[in-house]
């Protein structure tokens, strides 16, 4: 007969109950940093907050897997782009810091352009990957990388190559996609620091509405395959990591080339929506989205992962927006403005997490947040302090996402497509230029995309001040009348631009000697 096993003592108990504990998964509002989240960042490309019903219970189609992702999550209803154009959102976002506060003034890189991102300079992916992340990133890159030069023209490049200054030279451990916008040429795939296969055809330039620049094409890329192609490699990549046994967390950036132009839903969605491509385009992105957040369902990934999903910037006006308008649709939901501009239909995106068992389902925020706050709230998250010449203008949303009411940011620059700069505090917003600084009127240069008439803008006041509170659509510049308050921004603005840094911190180096886009500054003196 086998010996009685003693009953256990009350402090083997205890310890088993500890140990029990330390094994479950956080509740809301308790640290986290002993299960440290994976990290899925979706990011599309030109989707208007009005785009998602949402966001916009009018809209003249639905988008029921990011409405459905929305209810289990986090709906934030003040976020921003760092500009209203995608390159120096996507610098903004991955390095935390201004892009205008390094050599990008205005406008966005092409396909051929050279890196953006300075070597040494931290990102998300850098700063991850230092502690224990794998790290990816499939997608739109459009921050230049570094190809062998043959010339002195922006083209002359050796694409048989490998290049530098990629994805792989600023902390990701696996690439692939297209160099910069699905309009931009070189049309191949890029892999790792190369292209896959060379281009071998040339394709012309493409009028509207199915708009594109001519240049080389490889035989086997097609811009209706891109988006697919993306998605099955990140849901790939998903399935991989579940399986993994390395013990790693990841973090994948998902940069989409969808809905920019040019706008090519594949025949699956062609129709889906009875009401343009864009929106058959939306709603291929909205199912794609989908099979992702089921992806993570079906291994087990879902309750430790941080999915957030978001929009480089606005709407853009390229999208045909008069058959958009003959539909009652408005994709900058009551906003004035678009991609490009000033003007909150430039930057004010849609920004939806959700994160198990630590952001509330359902909850809505109503705080001033930015896409240049991931790298902050990563390093909150892991409870660790970033060096003083990194994610200058970051501040963590952690708890904002643990529930907590109020945020940590409380002002916000934004900047346009020709370099223009608004700053934000509160229910106010400074326009350091009298027109919208992109696309929209008043603009002193005619638009592609708009028929709106050229205006002298000279003839109109030099700044615009508006109440977003009481007025979202900005229609009323209050900078006369409330010129205390254009004096008081003004000079917050001069300070962020002068230090550096929006942060709390040391100064950091800045140039604004050969910047006449920030020639107002002198009437702001400290």
């Amino acid at each position: 007969m086998p010996t009685p096993r003693p009953l256990p003592t009350v402090a083997a108990l205890a310890l088993w109950l500890v140990c029990l504990l330390v094994a479950l998964p956080s509740r809301a509002g308790e640290p986290v940093e002993k299960a440290r989240p994976n990290i899925l960042y979706v990011l599309a490309d030109d989707l208007g907050r009005g785009d998602l019903s949402c966001y916009n219970p009018s809209s003249a189609w639905r988008t029921p897997r990011l409405d459905r992702f929305a209810a289990e999550g986090m709906l934030f209803t003040d976020a921003h782009s760092a500009s209203g154009v995608c390159t120096p959102s996507r610098y903004t976002l991955l390095t935390g810091r201004s892009s205008w506060r390094g050599k990008l003034k205005a406008q966005t890189l092409r396909g051929y352009s050279e890196s953006l991102i300075e070597p040494g300079r931290m990102t998300v992916a850098d700063f991850l990957r230092n502690r224990g992340y794998t790290t990816a990133v499939f997608g739109k890159w459009h921050l230049g990388v570094d190809w062998p030069r043959t010339g002195p023209h922006e083209e002359d490049v050796d694409l048989s190559q490998p290049f530098g200054g990629g994805p792989l030279a600023h902390g990701f451990d696996r690439f692939l996609g297209i160099s910069a916008s699905l309009d931009m040429p070189p049309y191949v795939w890029l892999a790792q620091d190369r292209i896959v296969t060379l281009p071998t055809g040339q394709i012309a330039d493409s009028p509207l509405p199915k708009y594109f620049r001519g240049g080389p094409i490889s035989p086997d890329f097609t811009m209706e395959g891109v988006e697919p192609t993306l998605i099955d490699t990140a849901a790939e990549y998903l399935t991989e990591r579940a399986a993994a046994t390395d013990g790693k967390p990841f973090f994948l950036y998902l940069p989409l080339a969808a809905p920019h132009t040019p706008i090519v839903p594949v025949q699956e969605f062609v129709g889906r929506t009875q009401s343009t491509d864009y929106g058959d385009f939306i709603a291929q992105v909205d199912a794609d989205v989908g099979r992702l957040l089921d992806v993570l369902e079906r291994t087990g990934l879902a309750p430790n992962t941080l999915v957030v999903f978001s929009s480089d910037n606005g709407f853009s006006p390229a999208a045909n927006l008069p058959a958009l308008e003959a539909l009652g649709h408005d994709p900058s939901a009551g906003l004035r403005g678009y991609k490009t501009d000033l003007y909150e239909g430039g930057h004010r995106v849609p920004l939806v997490v959700r994160w198990p068992g630590q952001t509330l389902a359902g909850s809505r925020s109503d705080q001033l947040v930015c896409h240049a706050d991931l790298l902050a709230t990563c390093a909150d998250l892991l409870d660790a302090t970033l060096p003083a010449d990194a994610a200058e203008d970051s501040f963590s949303m952690l708890p904002l996402l643990r529930g907590q009411a109020e945020g940590t940011r409380k002002s916000c620059i934004m900047h346009s497509s020709e370099g223009r700069f608004a700053i934000r505090e509160g229910r106010w917003k400074l326009h350091l230029w009298p027109g919208s600084g992109g696309w929209s009127p008043p603009t002193p240069a005619p638009s592609l995309w708009l028929e709106a008439p050229v205006a002298d803008l000279s003839q109109l006041p030099p700044f615009q001040l508006f109440d977003l509170e009481a007025d979202p659509a900005e229609t009323t510049n209050l900078a006369a009348a409330q010129p205390e308050i254009v004096a008081r921004l003004g000079k917050l603005l001069r300070a962020q631009i002068d230090a550096g840094r929006s942060t709390p911190g040391p100064a950091q180096p800045v140039n604004c000697a050969d910047w006449p886009e920030v020639a107002w500054r002198e009437q702001f003196a400290p």
